[in-house]
């Protein structure tokens, strides 16, 4: 007890400000900080501002913010990863990162609105309106001690490091660079520049390995040379077609997130292109798979993917749900037929089609229920359009996905798919983009009713009053007053 109370009288008083980020497991501490020898500490090489040439106007002011927060109260923050590769490109990123060495729970501390997200790897939101700045820190790199499965993919390795280490554990030299917007300079740890230059992709480190460790590293770089027009450098590309069933131990809720991004990345046909050559598409996603082997199936995808490039080019919004519901149009077409044939009527088949295959994707494809329901509606309304009777398309007209499944249905016409009628989908997009009197003449030309008129001219028959009725009216007042006595 003596010696705890001595202990604590004669101890080193807390370090007020700032805190030194958690050390990573693996590395011995005492006074300073020593690394294992085999590490090493890479030094950057650190470009101006004549010599990368970003334009810091294309910085989101929220980053740049972020950024300065952090360094004011004495700690290293500088925006990394893709951001860095697209402002040295002279492209506008759609999303910032930033990466520092304060810890989750200090960087938290900076900001109002703030919250620390991840269970094996704290990273932090910072929310700015509708952006928000994905922080985190800086990562050491993987040991042998680290949990891996039996084929060399790294489980658990969410250490906090240096910023070499940082630098180190990305996927590609392009994507591991650092812009400090304080300074305008860019850090570059792996000859990254060289590389952009280059338009070259270059895996960081032994391919083999690190494309064992992570086996979406193989997908990854295939999606960034058909979106940036890189090529990809030999060694780096060599072991893929060997290694490629390593894809099928990745969870299926993280290949649907790659997947994702490879379709909406403006280059998608050039990705599926891709993937083809490097031999990824075969049992990696089930769906593709399906849809790229369909023989009708194909124009149709082509057609959707073309549209998808075009409007992601074009700065527009996109319905993921659109997407998929294309990709998967075709299985759920051919069920339906079959359904038809053996005499199920025509909307429980088109439901026990959309039931089937979606039931046969679940169990290979983690597709959100978000998107499956969004998906439901625009199949459902497919043979609906044949129908332009009474009140329906006016009702029709108020469902949310009216405008998604109109122009599904015109893709459909467009590619020759049956019972999708081009004449159709031309009166339907004129009808929903008329005004009310324009919609009513438009179904009073296909009753043949005279144009401005709704029906309602039609002689109203009178009730027929019941005979008992008739007789009474018939009788004299006072005849009447007779009867009453």
């Amino acid at each position: 007890m003596i010696k705890k109370l001595f202990k604590r009288m004669f101890a080193k008083p807390a370090t007020l400000g700032r805190e030194a980020p958690k050390p990573a497991a693996h590395l011995n501490m005492g006074e300073t900080r020593k690394v294992k020898a085999s590490y090493g500490v890479h030094k950057p090489k650190v470009w101006g501002v004549a010599e990368h040439k970003i334009d810091r106007h294309l910085v989101s002011h929220n980053a740049i913010r972020v950024c300065e927060t952090l360094q004011s109260k004495g700690y290293k923050a500088f925006v990394v990863g893709g951001a860095v590769r697209d402002l040295l490109l002279g492209m506008r990123p759609k999303d910032f990162d930033v990466a520092t060495d304060a810890s989750p729970e200090q960087t938290q501390r900076l900001f109002r609105r703030a919250r620390v997200i991840g269970r094996r790897f704290q990273i932090v939101h910072v929310m700015f309106g509708p952006e928000t700045i994905e922080t985190s820190t800086f990562r050491a790199l993987a040991s042998a001690s680290n949990e891996k499965d039996e084929h060399g993919r790294v489980l658990r390795d969410n250490e906090f490091g240096r910023q070499d280490e940082d630098a180190s554990r990305r996927d590609f030299t392009v994507n591991a660079m650092y812009y400090d917007p304080s300074t305008e300079t860019v850090w570059d740890y792996h000859h990254g520049m060289e590389d952009l230059r280059a338009h070259t992709l270059r895996m960081i480190g032994e391919p083999s390995l690190r494309y064992r460790e992570d086996p979406v590293r193989m997908l990854r770089v295939v999606r960034f040379a058909a979106k940036l027009n890189f090529s990809i450098e030999p060694a780096t590309y060599a072991p893929i077609a060997e290694l490629s069933g390593l894809l099928r131990n990745v969870p299926a809720s993280r290949l649907f997130d790659e997947m994702l991004k490879l379709l909406m990345s403006g280059s998608a046909m050039a990705c599926l292109k891709g993937l083809r050559e490097a031999g990824l598409h075969h049992g990696v996603f089930p769906l593709l798979d399906a849809i790229l082997e369909h023989q009708r199936g194909e124009p149709f995808l082509t057609e959707a993917l073309a549209r998808t490039d075009k409007r992601v080019k074009d700065g527009k919004p996109l319905s993921p749900g659109f997407l998929f519901a294309c990709l998967l149009w075709h299985l759920v077409l051919e069920s339906w037929e079959e359904k038809l044939e053996q005499g199920e009527l025509k909307f429980p088949a088109l439901f026990a089609a959309m039931d089937d295959v979606l039931a046969e994707q679940a169990e290979r494809t983690a597709i959100p229920r978000r998107l499956t329901g969004d998906m439901r509606e625009i199949w459902a309304f497919q043979p609906r359009f044949e129908k332009r009777a009474g009140k329906a398309p006016f009702r029709m007209l108020e469902q949310q996905k009216f405008r998604a499944s109109l122009d599904f249905y015109e893709l459909r016409a467009m590619v020759g798919d049956i019972d999708a009628d081009t004449e159709l989908a031309e009166w339907w997009r004129e009808f929903s983009d008329g005004d009310v009197n324009n919609r009513q003449n438009m179904l009073d030309a296909l009753r043949g009713t005279p144009a401005g008129t709704d029906g309602a001219a039609k002689k109203k028959r009178r009730r027929r009053k019941p005979k008992s009725a008739q007789g009474e009216s018939q009788r004299t007042p006072a005849e009447q007053g007779q009867q009453g006595e």
